[in-house]
């Protein structure tokens, strides 16, 4: 059986289908990454800095919440960029 009119694969047609799909997911990957990422820094930043809630965020709550994900990005950047140089290292040998 062949499906090559189908537009899902076979001929030149699907080739792109295929990277426009792949393009498509890879970009809802790292929208999904990023979603997570700040629903991580919430959860951390909120169980650090915030004690009782309430409808204004005093100025003491607001400097530990920017403090605590300013730390988090800085120290996720730091760990991913060491990876990436491991990567890196590893794949040079």
């Amino acid at each position: 059986m062949s499906f090559d009119n189908s537009p899902f694969g076979g001929g030149a047609e699907g080739a792109g289908g295929d990277a426009e799909l792949k393009a498509f997911l890879e970009i809802e990957g790292q929208k999904a990454k990023f979603q997570n990422q700040v629903h991580t820094f919430t959860d951390v930043c909120w169980d650090k800095c915030v004690e009782k809630p309430s409808n204004k965020l005093d100025s003491k709550t607001e400097t530990c919440l920017v403090n605590c994900v300013e730390r988090f990005i800085d120290s996720t950047l730091t760990m991913t960029n060491r990876f990436q140089q491991l990567i890196s290292k590893q794949a040079g040998h």
